[in-house]
């Protein structure tokens, strides 16, 4: 017998077989910051059944986790960018560069740092793909 969705999805959802296949189904996503790590140790650890045994359905784990993550989030959100930042990277997209000139990337450190708030110390050239990379990212969300 061929083991597909089908299959698994016609399974009694209380059997071990069916669990171990939906767990596998399903994407975790990375924690955002200290709360959403805390809810998988949680969750892993079972503490968090005890927790609603214990508190009830509406124990404030939510609002905790929220809270937690917009104060140790991982990785900082980035920054807007100004309008003139904007036409400069408007400018070197619309050129479709496969080389970034000394002096444009200069420029567009610049404007990097300061959108995802940090210094960058080396300039090999999988960080220099990695700056253009992110700030196409953030240009094109624009």
């Amino acid at each position: 017998m061929i083991k597909d969705q089908e299959y698994y999805e016609a399974l009694d959802k209380r059997t071990n077989e069916y669990k171990e296949w939906k767990k596998s189904q399903t994407i975790e996503q990375p924690s955002e910051g200290l709360g959403d790590t805390l809810e998988k140790v949680f969750k892993a650890t079972k503490i968090d059944r005890l927790v609603k045994f214990i508190a009830g359905e509406d124990c404030g784990c939510d609002e905790r986790k929220k809270k937690m993550n917009e104060i140790f989030q991982y990785r900082a959100k980035p920054l807007c960018l100004n309008e003139d930042e904007y036409i400069w990277l408007l400018e070197f997209f619309k050129s479709n560069p496969t080389e970034i000139k000394p002096s444009e990337q200069k420029v567009m450190q610049k404007i990097y740092e300061r959108v995802f708030s940090l210094r960058m110390q080396e300039f090999c050239d999988g960080c220099i793909k990695t700056m253009v990379r992110q700030m196409k990212q953030v240009y094109e969300a624009y």
